[in-house]
């Protein structure tokens, strides 16, 4: 493939009118980075498995997913700290699967980090509106200034974005933690298998009332308690020490929420009951209004703190999509003029088109649910090429220096691969609309590159180097 794409030259300030903020982030504001990126999915959204699985379905669901995305996580720590550039999963499949490998990677990454956000402002005007929040009969005026503030404080530098976010997301960990502190002395296993079973269902039981195509379709929703931890690398061109500080960040981001993910699974519905918030937009609480009976202080303050995961996950997630973009359209892959950086190096018209885009999205739809699900499949693709790139580096460049060695090698990858291929399928099977949605998009970046782009990428670019040294290497050997 790498013979059918053409390099065009650039001048010298090329690369000096793209360039990022060197040393802004160490692995603990990586680690947050990671966590902020996630936050909003232990607030809501994961409960809709237990309408689709029963506890049991969902509890099989998240364990598997956090085997797929711990595997997974293992394979790019060792992949950032080998090339620690900012197009992170476009690059590492741009070495390992040619230059349209790397763009369909790419893109279905910035499918996941520029939906996501419409689809977390969608649910931020929903909350707002729930509360009563500043008299609001229409959510679009929220969903803008969502917008507007968050891309200005990335517009002001990243340094600062970032160390807000660990605000935010620090916020959110404490409502978490008074939720699961609250909630332990209703905790009564009998409440987790409430929902009456489905006797229709093959393999139904108390444990799995929908069956084993329950547990199925619920993969979707243990996606939720870690989507998008796979953005961390995203930020290796502004970190102090991306060989040391990659992999200590993104795998403590992920221990991380492995634990708030068995919390929140065992004490949510274990206090109120799965049946209770199987369908609710708001279940942390809702359960705990059904778990005490009433409203109370500690509902009040989980209804207006979870707005700070919210916020936290779709601040963060901004900072994901421009930095993306920013690579692909440094490596002329994507319009060039998008990876232009301002003084403060920032790439602002990398922040400002999707945001626009995300903007239009969701005031025109509001429909919070369909574009979190496009997202997860432009995700759960970036799965499957991505641990694919793991597998493909260590077979054909075993000799890459690796600062950081993925435990267990390509066996870690390969689980991680099985299982990220189980994700695409459920969610297919979950909404087909969402799905066909993505494809398009893909059909329509793909045709831009096979037409036009791949005639006129930048050599200079990070990524490139890698993969055009790598490849020039290889044919040395091969003579």
């Amino acid at each position: 493939m790498a013979k059918h794409v053409e390099y065009s030259e650039v001048d010298e300030n090329y690369l000096k009118e793209r360039q990022l903020k060197r040393g802004a982030a160490g692995w603990l504001l990586l680690a947050g980075l990671g966590v902020s990126y996630v936050i909003s999915g232990d607030f809501a959204g994961w409960n809709f498995g237990l309408d689709e699985g029963g506890w049991g379905g969902l509890l099989i669901a998240t364990v598997l997913m956090a085997v797929m995305y711990s595997c997974m996580v293992f394979g790019l720590a060792e992949m950032s700290s080998a090339m620690p550039v900012a197009g992170a999963g476009y690059g590492f499949a741009r070495r390992a699967l040619g230059p349209l490998g790397g763009f369909a990677t790419g893109v279905a990454i910035l499918i996941e980090y520029a939906i996501a956000p419409a689809a977390i402002a969608v649910f931020i005007g929903g909350y707002i509106e729930t509360l009563g929040l500043f008299g609001l009969t229409s959510s679009w005026p929220v969903f803008l200034a969502c917008y507007v503030i968050f891309i200005g404080i990335h517009l002001y530098g990243v340094g600062e974005a970032l160390r807000l976010m660990f605000a935010i997301t620090a916020v959110a960990v404490l409502a978490l933690a008074a939720f699961v502190i609250g909630m332990i002395p209703k905790f009564s296993v009998d409440k987790l298998f409430d929902i009456v079973p489905d006797d229709a269902a093959a393999g139904a039981s108390e444990f799995l009332p929908f069956g084993f195509a329950g547990a199925m379709a619920a993969l979707v929703y243990g996606i939720w308690f870690f989507l998008a931890i796979e953005g961390v690398p995203l930020a290796a061109e502004e970190a102090r020490d991306p060989e040391r500080d990659m992999p200590r960040g993104i795998i403590a981001g992920m221990a991380v929420l492995v634990v708030f993910a068995a919390l929140i699974l065992l004490i949510a519905p274990g206090a109120a009951g799965s049946s209770a918030i199987a369908t609710s937009d708001n279940p942390l609480p809702e359960a705990v209004r059904a778990a005490y009976g009433g409203d109370n202080a500690l509902a009040q303050v989980i209804n207006y703190v979870g707005l700070a995961g919210l916020v936290a996950s779709f601040f963060s997630i901004i900072y994901a999509y421009s930095r993306q973009l920013f690579a692909l359209s440094r490596a002329g892959y994507l319009p060039r003029w998008l990876s232009r950086t301002g003084r403060r190096k920032t790439p602002y018209l990398a922040l400002l088109v999707p945001g626009t885009i995300g903007f239009v999205l969701a005031a025109a739809t509001q429909d919070g649910a369909l574009l979190i699900n496009i997202a997860v499949f432009g995700a759960t693709v970036s799965y499957v090429l991505l641990n694919l790139s793991h597998i493909v580096l260590r077979v054909r460049e075993p000799d890459l220096e690796r600062p950081y060695r993925t435990p267990g090698g390509v066996v870690t990858t390969g689980i991680a691969l099985v299982l990220a291929v189980a994700a695409v399928i459920a969610t297919f099977l979950v909404d087909k609309v969402a799905a066909a949605i993505t494809a398009a998009i893909f059909v329509a970046a793909v045709g831009y590159f096979w037409f036009y782009s791949r005639h006129r990428l930048v050599a200079a670019a990070p990524e490139e180097e890698f993969a055009v040294i790598a490849s020039a290497e290889h044919e040395l050997d091969r003579e």
